[in-house]
């Protein structure tokens, strides 16, 4: 029996879409092109000529697979992705896992199915860790969150850089205290919880970082806990929008106010944000240019596979507001007067 396109692909232990790729002109690295092509005529391989025609026409689609729509800071990267997607004649399909690794996985391989130009993802730190872009008949642009170096092109704040800077400002604001939630599904909340244990040790200081659900729900009920205990913090430093939410809802029930009670600080310059007491201080950051460079990127790889694998940070910019208003005790203390 003559050999088929899905032997090729157990052969050299890739999809068949890459194999389909690889044998005709789509974007994948030489080498992996290489091992394809020694599969093929190791098992004497003949393609369908008119077949492959027929799959190398692009659909011209992007795929979209992000962590958590209700995060509006999804929700705006994915305005960005689609205003530039639209302007370059593509479609988008919207995926939402839930920071679920099995669901990530299945709309990975929906994108094999749809035969998608691209993919820009925000995968769970698990995903990352083990994610081969060369394994998949497309392209993949990480946005918010990294893998290993020179795995992935990439889309990242300078996330140690901005959780460092909102430490600094509460310690030139006079507190001491501070403690952290951070998301523990990607590598977005373990790099700004380095850049706050940094800022702090760089003081002599320690704080207290907790890991959780990167969810509002998660942040609530945690924050309420950490209130009711004897040696709670006195600045409280959240690390996406949902959880400086829910914290802020944990105040509020019980009827706490900040900065009187707790100082807050997070990220993400939600309108909200600017709505309560005398507003949160956030960092802002650049959503809409991270999914436009994002998918800039992506059209970069489709024009030229052989382009080196890039990372771009980009800066957020700290906002500062009356939740973080100078301690009591601030006098004469890193800065103040």
């Amino acid at each position: 029996m003559s050999a088929k396109i899905k032997d090729v692909a157990a052969a050299a232990g890739v999809s068949v879409a890459t194999v389909s790729r690889a044998l005709g002109s789509g974007p994948v690295s030489a080498a992996l092109r290489q091992r394809v092509e020694e599969a093929a005529k190791q098992l004497g391989y003949r393609p369908n000529l008119s077949a492959r025609r027929l799959r190398s026409q692009h659909t011209q689609t992007v795929g979209l697979i992000v962590s958590d729509i209700r995060n509006p800071f999804f929700t705006a990267v994915s305005r960005a992705v689609e205003d530039a997607a639209y302007q370059a004649g593509m479609r988008v399909i919207l995926c939402n896992t839930d920071e679920n690794p099995d669901k990530e996985a299945m709309y990975l391989r929906l994108m094999e199915e749809e035969r998608v130009s691209g993919v820009i993802f925000s995968p769970t730190r698990d995903t990352a860790r083990r994610l081969r872009p060369d394994a998949y008949g497309f392209p993949v642009v990480m946005i918010d969150r990294s893998g290993p170096a020179g795995q992935a092109d990439a889309v990242v704040l300078d996330n140690r850089l901005a959780a460092a800077q909102l430490v600094e400002h509460l310690l030139a604001q006079g507190y001491r205290h501070i403690g952290g939630l951070f998301g523990n599904t990607s590598s977005t909340g373990s790099e700004r919880h380095a850049g706050f244990e940094a800022a702090l040790a760089a003081h002599g200081l320690a704080g207290e970082g907790r890991f959780i659900a990167p969810t509002a729900e998660a942040a609530e009920t945690v924050v309420t806990q950490w209130l009711a205990e004897e040696q709670r913090p006195d600045a409280l430093i959240a690390s996406n929008g949902l959880l400086l939410l829910g914290a802020l809802r944990a105040l509020q029930r019980a009827g706490l106010s900040s900065p009187h009670d707790l100082a807050l600080a997070g990220f993400d310059n939600e309108v909200w944000t600017g709505l309560v007491g005398n507003g949160l201080t956030v960092i802002e950051q650049p959503v809409y240019e991270i999914g436009r460079t994002a998918m800039e990127m992506l059209l970069s790889r489709l024009d030229d596979p052989g382009l080196s694998i890039r990372s771009v940070v980009l800066a957020g910019r700290l906002l500062v507001r009356g939740s973080t208003s100078p301690h009591p005790s601030a006098q004469g203390v890193f800065g103040q007067p």
